[in-house]
């Protein structure tokens, strides 16, 4: 089967406390085998929803605390009972673009098979730009208007005008996001498209 993987390790651990246990359990959902320690301030978790997968790349952008490495390809089956037990092209991947990310733009990089990779590389770069420049207040509306809420809602509930509202996502970079996030996550299912 192809999956996606997911290792991550924590930059600036030596003087940071250690982060990995409450990562672990904050992107716990979607993964098909969830994320584990694999060593020291690493860890690793396996994906065949790219949408969860991209959700969680999205988060730990968030945080700025990780190198990102994300791989697509095989992976043998039958699954073990834990992702750090796995075995498979997608690993080696995995383990290469986390090696990369530590000197790539956002600090994360992806490695798959074939060109797509490269693609859906630049698309994570890029909205990682856009993800990076937001202010807390340009979080704030961006994680209302996620939860369903129209412009005038997040302006109630924040006390300001909808103008407000409309500027900060204006500046947030919501609508490009969106898309980024859209793209990422289509060129990751065509990753995992069979041959």
């Amino acid at each position: 089967m192809r999956a996606l993987i997911l290792t991550v390790d924590q930059r600036g651990s030596r003087t940071a406390p250690d982060l990995v246990e409450r990562a672990a359990e904050r992107y716990a959902a979607g993964a098909l085998l969830a994320f584990e320690r694999t060593a020291g301030d690493e860890m690793q978790a396996l994906y065949t929803d790219p949408a969860a997968a991209v959700a969680t790349v999205e988060g730990m952008l968030r945080e700025d605390a990780w190198y990102v490495g994300v791989g697509a390809g095989a992976v043998e089956t039958p699954l073990p009972d834990h992702v750090r037990a796995g075995r498979g092209e997608a690993y080696v991947l995995a383990r290469e673009a986390v090696t990369r990310a530590k000197n790539a733009p956002a600090h994360l990089a992806v490695g798959g098979p074939d060109y797509r990779s490269r693609q859906v590389e630049t698309v994570l770069w890029l909205w990682a730009g856009v993800l990076h420049r937001r202010t807390a207040k340009g979080w704030e509306v961006a994680d209302l208007v996620a939860t369903g809420l129209t412009h005038q809602q997040v302006a109630d509930r924040l006390g300001i005008t909808q103008s407000a509202v409309t500027q900060r996502a204006r500046a947030a970079g919501l609508v490009e996001a969106d898309r980024a996030r859209t793209l990422a996550t289509e060129l990751l299912a065509a990753l995992l498209e069979e041959d």
